[in-house]
């Protein structure tokens, strides 16, 4: 009997990260999102002239030294896209954190809380909820003055009930299983349930819901800065860069072309890998085989 038992090997299957690499779709989405993220990161180190160089005339295509020419106001428009990536991406991940980290903190308290806590969770979520993100977070910076920290907040906050509800959602389930009333007979806290035993079973819905706030955030802050809310009116911005050039777009498209098709791909980017994950958590191509 011990022999048969020590030839028996029983065989876990596999993360569903790993699952979800195997698809094709996901593995463009990371070498798109790659790409991208490495020219805002990288950028600002390569990049031939200062952020707000002045080079030569306003909206000039064919302008010695540079790759695209100048933009509305005499600078190198190469430079101020690859200077303009960082900004985005960096309050965008900010943000992100912040809509993950309470998002799913207030859904797994008020799966596990099935009273008037949860009542009360979802109902003042659900204010949150009915405003639209874009216009909530001018709301909030017409209010205080465009800075940083506040455009993290309001775009992080902002997220923050579309993740509760899908992490509640997900945990509710989980929280009515026999070994969480096992984990509660044998006294462990209740935060060490939540965080221990049920956070580790929802972990697929979670990192889909982490791939697509990102996505969002991105074209959030990208909009703000669009509408001119940003605390430094000269700085290099991708979403910027599209509303100070659209004027001369006839003249001179780079200015508009270059930070509008980086916004795109890596909103298809980080999309294919959000579907790569969510496929594979449904249980769709988990073999890896499918695109």
């Amino acid at each position: 009997m011990n022999a048969v038992a020590e030839q028996v090997t029983v065989e876990r299957p596999p993360s569903l990260i790993r699952q979800a690499l195997k698809l094709r779709r996901t593995q463009i989405g990371i070498t798109i999102a790659t790409l991208i993220a490495a020219v805002a990161i990288l950028g600002p180190f390569v990049a031939p002239f200062g952020s707000t160089e002045f080079v030569d005339s306003p909206n000039l295509v064919d302008v010695p030294g540079t790759v695209f020419g100048t933009d509305y106001f005499g600078q190198d428009v190469f430079s101020r896209f690859l200077f303009g990536g960082r900004s985005i991406l960096l309050l965008a991940l900010a943000a992100t954190g912040i809509g993950i980290t309470l998002g799913t903190t207030l859904g797994l308290i008020a799966a596990y809380n099935r009273s008037r806590l949860d009542e009360i969770i979802m109902r003042t979520l659900d204010v949150i909820l009915s405003f639209p993100q874009v216009l909530l977070s001018l709301l909030v910076i017409s209010m205080f003055g465009p800075s940083n920290l506040l455009i993290i907040l309001t775009v992080g906050l902002s997220t923050t009930p579309r993740i509760a509800r899908i992490i509640r959602g997900a945990a509710v389930p989980v929280v009515e299983r026999d070994f969480i009333a096992a984990a509660e007979a044998l006294g462990e806290s209740r935060r060490r349930v939540i965080f221990a035993e049920v956070l580790p079973n929802v972990t697929s819905s979670l990192l889909v819901e982490v791939n697509l706030r990102l996505t969002y955030s991105i074209g959030g802050i990208a909009s703000l800065a669009f509408l001119g809310f940003t605390p430094n009116p000269n700085s290099a911005n991708w979403g910027l860069m599209i509303q100070e050039n659209r004027v001369a777009l006839t003249e001179q498209p780079w200015g508009v072309v270059l930070p509008t098709v980086a916004l795109a791909l890596m909103t298809i980017g980080t999309g294919l890998i959000g579907d790569g994950l969510s496929r594979v958590s449904a249980g769709i191509d988990r073999g890896g085989k499918g695109e």
